[in-house]
């Protein structure tokens, strides 16, 4: 599995605790900003994260801001994206269960670093159940399909 990440100012710090936790468990992942004391908008590098994670390169992508609503909001701007914001392991868990998710974001200033290496290993670890929610993930899709002018890949 590949990581796309990415983090502002705000979430800098869990970010670096996260790509420790990816390295330790032999996860690879780039970072697409920000680095040690720049001050950024959350929307630059959750695009640049979110760009790659369309071209098929990486299988998911974990975006880290403030509270990671900020984030979530951007990288739903983008077709074929279920972003997916989580404070706990049980909310990661159905975020992959029932949506598929393909993007975790974390909020740097709510949520400690054990707490945010417990939601990431249950996002990683947990598997789309499909079924019946495959089915609710065609809706959404036939509703990109609709509104969604570009093709998802830029």
């Amino acid at each position: 599995m590949k990581i796309a990440l990415a983090s502002d100012h705000a979430g800098y710090e869990l970010k670096k605790g996260v790509m420790s936790y990816l390295s330790e468990k032999g996860i690879d992942c780039d970072d697409f900003g920000c680095g040690p004391g720049e001050k950024v908008d959350y929307v630059d590098c959750g695009e640049k994260a979110i760009k790659k994670l369309l071209t098929k390169d990486y299988e998911r992508a974990i975006l880290i801001c403030g509270t990671g609503l900020g984030m979530a909001i951007v990288a739903n701007k983008h077709k074929g994206i279920r972003a997916t914001p989580c404070w706990d392991e049980y909310s990661a868990e159905m975020s992959r269960k029932h949506n598929d998710s393909n993007c975790l974001t974390l909020g740097g200033r709510v949520i400690p670093l054990d707490e945010a290496l417990s939601i990431v290993r249950v996002w990683l670890e947990t598997e789309f159940e499909e079924g019946r929610h495959q089915r609710r993930i065609d809706k959404i899709i036939k509703i990109e399909e609709k509104y969604f002018k570009s093709k998802g890949k830029e």
